[in-house]
C-alpha cells in the first residue's frame, strides 16, 4: 500500500487550520449530525459489551437514543430505545441484562428480544390493532472483528454497503485478529472539545515531545508513515525504538506479541481513524478502540476499549494495568490540550493559523469534513474570518 514518506514535501502558508465557527457553531454541528452522524456508519463499542442473551447497552448519539441488545438466538441487534405506544425511553441504564423481554415501565408494552412486540395492555378494543405491526425501530448493525457500527440513516432509503465503509481496513488489521481478542478495561472520558479537534491530535505527534515524555521515550514522535487518506478513514503507523516491544508503563511487559502479526507489525504502532467516531490503536500485544461521542459543538464524550487475547488473560496472575495506566495518562495529556485548544479555538482572538509540512493528515481531515458537510459560509451572515 502506497505511503506518504517521513520526508514530507513543502507546503504553503495559504493551508491553514480552519475558523472557528467549524469548531463552535451550534448550527455548523447540526448539520455534521445530519450529513456525517446520520449518514455514515458509527462505532459504538465491542461486541463481548453484550456477552449473552438479553445482555444490553444503551447510547445516546446523533440525536438517537439507541438500544443495543443480543436476542435468544444470540444474535446482536441495535433499536431506537424507543417504546411504540407514546414513545417512553425503554431502556433507562448504560447496561444490564433482562430477562427474556423488554418492557416498558409508562404502560407495560413488553417487547422481545428480537425487538417484536409481544404484549400491549389495553389495546383489545382498537379497532386493526394488531401486535405484529408494532415492533421495536429496528437501526442496521454490523460487526466487524469485534467492532459494533450502526447507522442511523432514513430508514427509507438503502443502507450503505459496510464492506464499502471499511475499505480494506479489515484487511489491513486482519493478523491482529481483533474478534478474538477480550475487553480487560473501559475507560469513558468527558471533554469540552470538539470532536474534529480529537481526531487532529491524535494525527499527529509534533505536540508529543511537550504533552507525552513517557511516549517519546519508547516511540519517535517523527518516525512512521501516514497513508493516502482514503474515503472513510484516515491512518498512520509510528516505529518503535530499538528494544522496545510495544507502548507501557513498564520497561519489560511479558505479554506476547499477538499471534500471526509479521515482523513488522511487531515494530509498529498504528493509528487509524474509522471516521467520523472510530479511533482504532493496534499495538504488538494490544488493541485500544476509542468510541467517539459528539455532544455538542464543544463536548464529547469518548469510550475506550482496551483489548487483549485471551491466552494472556489466562494466565496465572495476568495483569493490564501497564497498558491501560499508559494510555489513561496518554489520553488525558491530550484531552487536556484538546480542551484547551476549543477554549482559545473559541476566543475572540484566534484567527486561522498555517499548518506545517507535517500536518497534512489534519488539512486533509479538514477538506474531508468540507467535502460532506459543506462550507461554513453557507450557513449565511455571521460566519465570517474568524467564526
Amino acid at each position: 500500500m502506497p505511503r506518504y514518506t517521513n520526508e514530507r514535501a513543502e507546503t504553503d502558508v495559504s493551508i491553514s487550520t480552519l475558523p472557528a465557527g467549524y469548531y463552535t457553531s451550534a448550527d455548523y454541528f447540526a448539520r455534521e449530525t445530519d450529513r456525517l452522524f446520520r449518514r455514515l456508519w458509527l462505532f459504538v463499542g465491542r461486541d463481548d459489551d453484550v456477552p449473552s442473551p438479553g445482555h444490553f447497552v444503551t447510547k445516546r448519539i446523533a440525536g438517537a437514543e439507541v438500544l443495543v441488545i443480543r436476542d435468544e438466538a444470540g444474535t446482536l441487534r441495535a433499536f431506537h430505545n424507543v417504546c411504540r405506544h407514546r414513545g417512553t425511553l425503554l431502556c433507562t441504564e448504560a447496561a444490564g441484562q433482562v430477562r427474556g423481554f423488554v418492557q416498558c415501565a409508562y404502560h407495560s408494552w413488553t417487547y422481545r428480544l428480537d425487538g417484536a412486540l409481544h404484549r400491549a395492555p389495553h389495546m383489545d378494543k382498537v379497532t386493526g390493532f394488531r401486535v405484529e405491526d408494532w415492533p421495536l425501530v429496528s437501526i442496521p448493525l454490523e460487526v466487524w472483528a469485534g467492532n459494533v457500527f450502526i447507522h442511523l440513516g432514513d430508514p427509507s432509503e438503502p443502507t450503505p454497503s459496510f464492506r464499502d465503509y471499511l475499505d480494506g481496513v479489515d484487511t489491513t488489521f486482519h493478523n491482529w485478529r481483533m474478534g478474538e481478542l477480550r475487553t480487560v478495561a473501559i475507560r469513558t472520558y468527558h471533554l469540552r472539545a470538539n470532536w474534529k479537534l480529537v481526531i487532529a491530535n491524535y494525527h499527529e505527534c509534533l505536540h508529543c515531545a511537550n504533552a507525552h515524555p513517557q511516549l517519546v521515550k519508547l516511540s519517535h514522535p517523527l518516525s512512521g508513515d501516514n497513508e493516502p487518506p482514503h474515503p472513510t478513514w484516515l491512518g498512520a503507523s509510528m516505529d518503535l525504538m530499538p528494544g522496545c516491544v510495544t507502548l507501557s508503563t513498564l520497561a519489560e511487559p511479558t505479554r506476547a506479541s499477538l499471534p500471526g502479526l509479521d515482523a513488522e507489525q511487531r515494530r509498529r504502532v498504528y493509528y487509524y481513524a474509522m471516521l467520523p467516531t472510530m479511533l482504532l490503536n493496534p499495538h504488538p500485544d494490544y488493541v485500544v478502540t476509542f468510541a467517539l461521542n459528539p455532544i455538542a459543538p464543544d463536548r464529547t464524550d469518548i469510550t475506550c476499549h482496551w483489548l487483549m487475547h485471551p491466552d494472556e488473560i489466562a494466565r496465572p496472575g495476568f495483569d493490564p494495568g501497564d497498558a491501560v495506566e499508559f494510555w489513561d495518562v496518554t489520553n488525558r495529556q491530550d484531552w487536556a490540550l484538546s480542551d484547551q485548544a476549543q477554549a482559545g479555538i473559541a476566543s475572540l482572538g484566534y484567527r486561522p493559523g498555517p499548518y506545517s509540512n507535517r500536518e497534512e493528515m489534519l488539512a486533509a481531515f479538514d477538506r474531508w469534513v468540507i467535502a460532506r458537510v459543506g462550507p461554513l459560509q453557507e450557513l449565511g451572515a455571521g460566519f465570517g474570518t474568524r467564526e
